[in-house]
């Protein structure tokens, strides 16, 4: 545990950001948008996703989570930086996580500004790039919208989990373990059945988050109150299945709860996306976060409560999330099998 600790403090607990993925938008298309959208690629700061031709592309490529920030040049960038001696880039950033957004809006300037310096250094007019920042929903750059979402999430996640990973090795501690192998009933339904209870006490745990954050810290649910529901229940499942399958791998309540709360708490906060930006990790760290229940579910419910997306922008986070639910459910009760043999 201290190795696995002292690993992913040191590589995921971070403030800079690194290929950060954006978009262009060149309504110019001259030698000098070129030149400056080339030293933007060349940075390890950000990659260039993707290329887009209009400002109604602008708000679908938001919402479908691509990318984090547009660059918008604006026409004639080239002839009105010599003409007026000044020209502008407006960059648009999607502010879901403020402190990425603001993190992005430094970094592009500073690589304008740099470029700037270079223009002028030999030119007897001073020319002036002026970057205009738009923050998309969450203009304000509140921090109660990156919190909400990840505490929710972590919550949920480790609540649900601990809860049900003491269910079965609380039977072996306490000898009533022999009552559940002799009796009739097959391993599915013993696992459907310690996890059926725990659903509805999630479910009361999330109502009340979901409240708290709407009437105490005025967090907004742009999208539908009902796919929050779904999306929420289908996480919980997908907690409380991963809670089983840690108390059919425990001997003892104590190491189900050890495993459930420290194996998971550090995971969950440091490799969801929740505080610290997933593309700025090493690789190895970014691919250990696609198995992470919790960074799909922070997408989802961003995607709901801010940006107000529907099913066809989350079908795959939702589709990930259902197939590890699958998942864990089956190797539970693989695992159970094996115990009654």
């Amino acid at each position: 545990m201290p190795i696995a600790q002292i690993l992913l403090f040191g590589f995921a607990i971070t403030n800079e950001i690194n290929n950060v993925d954006i978009a262009v938008l060149d309504h110019s298309k001259d030698a000098t948008t070129k030149e400056i959208i080339t030293k933007i690629a060349d940075s390890k700061y950000f990659s260039i996703k993707q290329v887009i031709i209009s400002e109604a592309e602008i708000k679908s490529i938001f919402e479908k989570g691509r990318v984090k920030a547009v660059l918008n040049f604006e026409k004639e960038f080239s002839s009105k930086l010599i003409k007026n001696k000044q020209a502008t880039v407006q960059i648009i950033t999607d502010a879901t996580d403020p402190n990425t957004a603001n993190t992005i809006s430094n970094y592009v300037n500073a690589i304008l500004q740099q470029y700037q310096k270079q223009l002028n250094k030999d030119a007897s007019f001073v020319y002036q790039i002026v970057p205009e920042t738009r923050m998309v929903y969450n203009s304000e750059l509140k921090s109660v919208y990156m919190f909400v979402p990840g505490v929710m999430t972590i919550i949920l996640m480790l609540v649900s989990a601990m809860m049900t990973s003491i269910s079965i090795s609380r039977e072996k501690e306490l000898g009533t373990m022999e009552i559940l192998l002799v009796s009739p009933l097959k391993p599915f339904q013993v696992i459907i059945g310690k996890v059926f209870p725990y659903i509805f006490l999630s479910i009361i745990n999330a109502v009340i988050i979901v409240l708290l954050s709407i009437f105490i810290f005025n967090m907004p649910v742009q999208g539908s109150l009902f796919l929050l529901a779904l999306e929420s229940i289908l996480f919980i499942i997908s907690a409380l299945a991963l809670g089983i399958l840690i108390s059919t791998i425990a001997a003892t309540q104590q190491s189900a709860m050890m495993i459930s709360l420290m194996g998971l708490m550090l995971p969950v906060i440091l490799l969801s996306g929740f505080i610290f930006p997933i593309s700025s990790m090493p690789l190895p760290l970014q691919l250990i976060s696609n198995i992470i229940p919790a960074k799909w579910f922070i997408i989802i419910i961003k995607g709901i409560m801010l940006k107000g997306v529907g099913i066809e922008y989350l079908w795959k986070e939702t589709f990930i999330l259902f197939g590890m639910t699958l998942l864990f459910i089956a190797i539970s009760i693989k695992k159970y099998k094996i115990r009654l043999e």
